[in-house]
């Protein structure tokens, strides 16, 4: 009989670790959650102050602890890492987050080794795939165990700038984001609908463009839509130094996903297999989720051009693994 309650323990409690905890206390997804930091003093300071919230939601058992308290944790959400500065890329981060991983994986391994694992560490996609294999490595972990966040935010971020220009709630604006989370990604235009209708019969009826009757007309709007999700990040960092309100949001609906099986699909970063020719690689694809972690894939029919795109990231990211010792 599966528990009837969660433990959630979060590697790594920074702003984005912690703006994730917060958002599990509010979503009440959880009974449960440990947080794992370096910098434990500081960790303890904010359990006090996110505690002091307790009375106003479901009442949670909320710690910061050490790897030995992860023991019995139902899901582990990998948040630890440096992160981007102004004027970074993501891939900038690489050989310095590696590193910590080498350390990180073994440590859950031992005291968590049948927890689903969540990485958010960036580069999400390189790291995905070293913590899924050190963790196979150590214990035989099955790969549908080990996903990462991918492009869950990035396609969030679509579906809004997308429905903010369309004028409809992005709720009803479905379409992803796809390959790398990071600079290669790529919308899957050919798939986007709105309220069920696909975004090339969805023009002729748009409001903002009723003297338009083909999406070709719109190719100039669309390549900036793109490039305003592709670039959100660098804007928000440039702004205010860091991004972690959107990320610890989008870790909720993937917590839900897995915690409730709720067989949703998402954009999660999951190893990729015999898919368009492309193998052994993490890259961001529509996947089934459920407290199995990966269920399985949503093989997309890709137009021409996104199946570049989509190989084009697999090289990019397969390039930086081959500089990276796993042993």
């Amino acid at each position: 009989m599966r528990k009837t309650t969660s433990k959630i323990s979060i590697i790594g409690g920074g702003n984005v670790g912690i703006r994730y905890a917060y958002a599990m206390l509010i979503k009440n997804l959880t009974r449960e959650i440990v947080i794992v930091d370096i910098d434990k003093e500081r960790v303890e300071g904010e359990v006090m102050d996110l505690s002091h919230g307790i009375p106003f939601y479901s009442p949670v058992k909320l710690s910061a602890g050490d790897y030995p308290n992860i023991y019995g944790s139902d899901l582990i959400v990998i948040t630890a890492g440096i992160s981007q500065k102004p004027g970074q890329n993501r891939l900038d981060l690489v050989k310095t987050n590696a590193e910590l991983y080498k350390k990180i994986i073994p440590e859950i391994m031992e005291y968590a080794p049948k927890a689903i694992l969540v990485v958010v560490t960036n580069p999400v996609d390189i790291l995905s795939y070293i913590a899924f294999r050190i963790a196979h490595q150590l214990t035989k972990k099955p790969a549908h165990e080990v996903i990462g966040s991918g492009t869950v935010l990035d396609s969030a971020r679509f579906r809004y700038i997308l429905g903010t220009y369309c004028s409809v709630d992005p709720a009803n604006v479905h379409g992803y984001i796809l390959g790398e989370h990071g600079d290669s990604e790529f919308a899957a235009w050919s798939s986007v609908s709105i309220g069920g209708v696909l975004l090339k019969d969805y023009c002729p009826v748009c409001e903002r463009h009723q003297d338009h009757h083909d999406c070709e007309d719109h190719k100039l709007e669309y390549d900036e839509i793109v490039n305003q999700v592709r670039n959100a990040a660098y804007e928000i960092i440039n702004r205010k130094g860091e991004s972690s309100y959107g990320i610890g949001i989008a870790l909720t609906r993937i917590t839900r996903a897995i915690l409730k099986d709720e067989n949703s699909i998402l954009p999660v970063s999951s190893l990729i297999s015999d898919y368009l020719g492309l193998e052994d690689v993490y890259l961001s694809i529509p996947a089934i989720i459920n407290h199995e972690g990966v269920r399985s894939m949503i093989r997309l029919e890709l137009n021409s051009s996104e199946q570049i795109a989509l190989k084009k990231s697999a090289e990019k990211i397969k390039d930086v693994l081959k500089n990276i010792a796993l042993e």
